[in-house]
């Protein structure tokens, strides 16, 4: 993801009128946190002003204007806010003493003032303004159009050359396949130039010689018997070559498409966590729907026919050229025209195509969400409201699509009405020739005949530029999938731990999932082999982040985490993660029999060892009662069981891998007391000889851990035995004393009389 000079997006470079101005105000020493630009100079005037911040002052400069600078001392802020309006916004700086200072912006800077607003306000209250060092790019960085996607490619600005050679490069693996259909287009196209000059040849050499009396009747039907067999016979030869390159082209395009798709999701299996945070499922999946399925158009159609429309142009020219060259010219006439037509319109088509997949995204994306969600939708009956949010994206992308597709209908309207004069041209002045026997009857039809088929290829590379726009977004938005960086499960240069330890040790580890806003900061932490760690806190304390860190999801961004002695960045992914295992809070089953999700982590088990791991974690006997046992469906996400049921699977699933880190984050928080209590003896005989780290919000149920590990703030505050964080009376107890206090609360409905 592209980031500004030394990853500070938040330290933009002002013009040189603005730095002078600064300069004159700037103290030695003044420490510099933000300095950016907005795109209006008040509520209703675009412009440019600029805000910079440092540990003394807030400062606002005007690029043009007579307005002098506005500068507030840094004691004197009271706070910052950034406000949205229709189709803009403020940053409001409340001052302790007078009127508050606004900025006002394009609705398109929002997100970066609202980060501006409270580095402000932490800077007001002393502390570090901990800006993002990633902001998600809204322009173009080459062109500064807006993007149709945030963080997305810029339709303007991408290589279309590049994009389709790349497109083209999915065909290499097939490579006789495409020389065998290129030489078949070519026969075809030949075959194709025949039928005109056969049918000159009819007129000019059979049928006018009879009717004048140059020719013999009986000679003549000899001649035509011939001629028209032969027409008969190229055409016979072209229907078989067609049909022939017809199935290449269907074999060609389908796997090719196959081949992208496979790579499209294998690509998306070892993408880091941080690609999915930002982008939706239903954005996804349109990557595998409407936007493969145009590359296959693309490839189906669009590249076998440009090869044969191409040579066709070629050699109707040619032909045209070689028959009568001042004809040609009139038939050429109108051709410039079509061609500035079609190149002007191309870049406008493939923007808005482009706009079209984003809002078929966003509709997929809505829709994925209210079917998952549709148990929620109707506890609170919120059908009607769905309805109309289904209908707002529904009706966004409707009006997208009949805008591109009424300019792509003016194109093709204008073309033809264009084209067809041509026609007209070539009838008066070759009519003339003929009258002035400068031309036969037989070469103008063959003439005529040929100008239908040097506009075909015309017409079709006028229409291929809608097809041709569609495709190149959609493979545009595949290859976004495709390029961006895996996770790099194949480094040869990793080190093999076939057989962990267990032991994790965390020093001085700082992590951000902005690497500007610290989660972590400075964990300090050793866990030997074998123990169980109680990890504690508020929530956002950074527990998850902890545990996030341990399965290498993301990596430290100073310190470092080390397992088994070595750096968690030098390990192998594949030796890592194979040995960790995870019970969550929502456990997530696959759609498929009870079976496979307990054999998931090792295909390979057999039945007997699925049977064992589900005794173990208290399963085996509600799945012997079940219909169908062991085969049993679990639905969708694990639907058709109850929730103690997919946890004990869970458990099952954990012990079968036999991992030597474990992680059990709220791995009983959603299931019954009576039902708790098995999960719990489960649980206790799945953690014998393993690192654990366990995670709960009901602190009692951490009473058996060898040491409990409270977090605050991103920081190790505590760290002890149950009894000792009890006994010294710090976080941890006023954790424990709150919750029980809530619990007792919570017992009599809600406390009315609870003294």
């Amino acid at each position: 993801m592209e980031t500004s000079v030394l990853d500070r997006p938040f330290i933009e470079d002002p013009p040189f009128i603005v730095a002078d101005k600064f300069d004159g105000v700037r103290a030695e020493g003044e420490v510099l946190h933000i300095q950016v630009a907005t795109d209006m100079s008040d509520e209703q005037v675009y412009g440019e002003r600029w805000l910079l911040a440092t540990d003394k002052q807030v400062c606002i400069i005007p690029v043009d204007g007579i307005d002098g600078i506005e500068q507030i001392a840094l004691d004197q802020v009271q706070g910052a806010e950034a406000q949205e309006l229709v189709g803009g916004g403020y940053l409001e700086v409340s001052c302790k003493e007078g009127p508050p200072s606004c900025l006002y912006y394009s609705n398109s800077l929002h997100p970066k003032f609202v980060e501006v607003a409270a580095g402000i306000a932490r800077l007001a209250e002393g502390e570090d303004p901990e800006l993002p060092t990633i902001i998600e790019r809204t322009r173009c960085k080459k062109c500064e159009r807006l993007l149709p996607e945030k963080d997305g490619f810029c339709p303007f600005c991408l290589s279309k050359w590049g994009t389709f050679k790349r497109i083209a490069s999915f065909l290499l693996p097939y490579k006789s396949r495409v020389i065998g259909l290129i030489l078949g287009s070519v026969l075809t196209t030949a075959l194709g130039l025949l039928p005109p000059y056969v049918v000159s040849l009819i007129i000019d050499d059979v049928l006018t010689p009879v009717s004048q009396g140059q020719m013999t009747f009986d000679a003549g039907i000899g001649m035509l018997a011939l001629l028209v067999g032969g027409l008969l016979g190229a055409q016979v030869l072209a229907w078989g070559i067609e049909v022939f390159t017809g199935f290449m082209r269907a074999d060609l395009s389908a796997w090719s498409t196959r081949d992208v798709r496979g790579e499209l999701y294998r690509n998306l299996q070892f993408l880091p966590l941080r690609f999915y945070e930002k982008r939706q499922v239903g954005n996804l999946i349109a990557r595998f729907t409407q936007d493969s399925d145009r590359l296959e158009m693309l490839l189906l159609m669009f590249i076998p026919f440009v090869i044969t429309n191409v040579l066709l142009l070629f050699g109707v020219l040619g032909l045209l050229l070689y028959m009568n060259w001042q004809l040609t010219l009139y038939v050429m006439a109108p051709t410039p025209f079509i061609v500035y037509a079609s190149l002007k319109r191309f870049s406008l088509m493939r923007m808005q195509w482009g706009r079209w997949s984003i809002k078929w995204s966003r509709l997929l994306s809505h829709l994925n969400e209210s079917i998952n969600g549709i148990r929620i939708v109707k506890a609170f009956a919120q059908e009607e409201r769905e309805e109309k949010r289904f209908a707002v994206r529904n009706e966004d992308l409707w009006n997208t699509a009949v805008t591109a597709e009424r300019t792509w209908v003016v194109l093709y309207a204008v073309s033809n009405f264009v084209m067809s004069f041509g026609i007209f041209l070539v009838w008066y002045f070759g009519g003339r020739q003929i009258l002035s026997d400068e031309l036969t009857l037989g070469v103008l039809m063959a003439f005529i005949s040929y100008i239908w088929q040097l506009y075909r290829p015309i017409q079709f590379f006028t229409n291929a530029s809608n097809m041709l726009t569609r495709s190149f977004a959609g493979a545009e938005r595949i290859f976004e999938v495709i390029d961006a960086k895996a996770e790099s499960f194949d480094d040869p240069q990793a080190v093999r731990l076939p057989k962990l330890e267990g032991r994790v040790e965390f020093h001085d580890a700082f992590f951000g999932y902005d690497p500007g806003k610290p989660v972590l900061k400075g964990v300090n932490l050793v866990v030997e082999p074998g123990e169980m760690i109680g990890l504690v806190g508020k929530s956002g304390a950074g527990k998850s982040t902890l545990i996030n860190l341990i399965c290498r999801f993301y990596d430290a961004d100073r310190g470092a985490v080390y397992v088994d002695g070595t750096d968690i960045r030098q390990l192998s992914l594949g030796d890592l993660r194979g040995q960790i295992g995870m019970v969550a809070q929502e456990s997530f089953l696959f759609n498929g029999s009870i079976f496979e999700n307990i054999s998931y982590a090792r295909p390979d088990a057999s039945f007997e060892e699925v049977m064992r791991a589900a005794k173990v974690a208290n399963a085996h006997e509600f799945i012997v009662q079940k219909p169908d046992g062991y085969d049993s469906k679990v639905g969708e996400r694990g639907d058709k069981l109850s929730g103690g049921e997919k946890q004990r699977i869970s458990i099952a699933r954990a012990i079968l891998h036999d991992p030597k880190i474990l992680i059990l984050d709220e791995a009983t928080s959603s299931v019954d007391t009576p039902t708790e209590k098995k999960v719990q003896e489960a649980i206790q005989r799945l953690v014998q000889g393993r690192t654990t780290f366990a995670i709960a919000h009901r602190l009692s149920t951490l009473r058996n851990a060898d040491r409990l590990v409270v977090i605050d703030e991103g920081k190790v505050a505590e760290v002890g035995t149950h009894q000792e964080l009890m006994e010294r009376e710090g976080i941890f107890y006023k954790l424990v004393n709150t919750q029980q206090k809530t619990t007792a609360v919570m017992a009599v409905g809600g406390g009315k009389d609870a003294d």
